[in-house]
């Protein structure tokens, strides 16, 4: 109960943020293209999913693997 409570804290009082690496902030400052800051921030949330799929996989595969697990330890117990 004390980690949903603390996860539903922090999912609510989030603070939003715009940051950028240095290259991108520069390349948009000197950039006379009219490259607009949104497309690039949208570049990096879109790069920054993959990190988060990759650790949300490897959870999942745990979670499966002790479910599997605690099955086949009840069984032995059952038998």
């Amino acid at each position: 109960m004390k980690y949903f409570a603390l996860s539903a804290f922090l999912l609510l009082f989030t603070a939003p943020g715009n940051a950028q690496c240095a290259m991108c902030r520069a390349a948009l400052e000197t950039s006379d293209a009219g490259i607009k800051p949104e497309a690039v921030n949208d570049g990096i949330v879109y790069l920054m999913i993959f990190p988060y799929l990759l650790v949300a996989l490897v959870g999942y595969a745990i979670y499966r693997q002790r479910k599997k697990m605690r099955q086949k330890t009840q069984e032995a117990a059952g038998n």
